[in-house]
């Protein structure tokens, strides 16, 4: 009984270690989102990498900025999608995750949050607690292209705001 604990202990710390180091390599080459300069580490339950068939990939903050760098290469075809979870940070498959579209969290680079969970158990917790509508990749990209332009003006007042506020000061 003791021994398979120990097992089981020492296979967790390794697969850890492996996903943990994973995600420190994939953020020391894509420590900032192409589109808009944020901190990807900072924004690791939101952030996505995109990986085309061509070879390029692109790191961004958010489904917001992966939703721009989708209709820039438009010609280039996703070989795989990953997104961060939002409860670990660690980087899922975003097309089989499960997306919460909305609810009272703030989303990033967005009014209308979208989040993904490995689970349809943590989901629906997340649900019950802030709100919002379980859904897949599908639905949360069609709100990201739903809401780009009201989302953009907010994004571009913010920061007209912000040098406003540095200016002042």
């Amino acid at each position: 009984m003791i021994m398979r604990f120990l097992v089981a202990a020492v296979l967790m710390v390794l697969t850890c270690g492996t996903v943990c180091a994973q995600n420190e390599d994939e953020m020391r080459q894509h420590p900032d989102c192409v589109y808009c300069g944020m901190d990807r580490r900072q924004y690791a339950h939101s952030r996505m990498l995109v990986e085309y068939d061509d070879g390029s990939v692109a790191g961004t903050c958010s489904i917001h900025c992966a939703a721009v760098d989708f209709a820039v290469n438009i010609d280039k075809t996703p070989g795989a999608i990953r997104v961060g979870e939002l409860d670990t940070g660690k980087l899922i498959d975003a097309e089989t995750a499960i997306w919460v579209i909305g609810g009272s969290r703030p989303g990033v680079m967005t009014r209308r949050a979208k989040w993904a969970f490995s689970g349809r158990m943590e989901a629906e917790r997340f649900t019950r607690e802030h709100g919002g509508t379980v859904g897949t990749f599908e639905d949360a990209m069609k709100a990201a292209y739903e809401d780009m332009y009201m989302d953009t003006k907010m994004i571009r007042e913010k920061r007209r705001m912000k040098k406003t506020r540095e200016g002042q000061g």
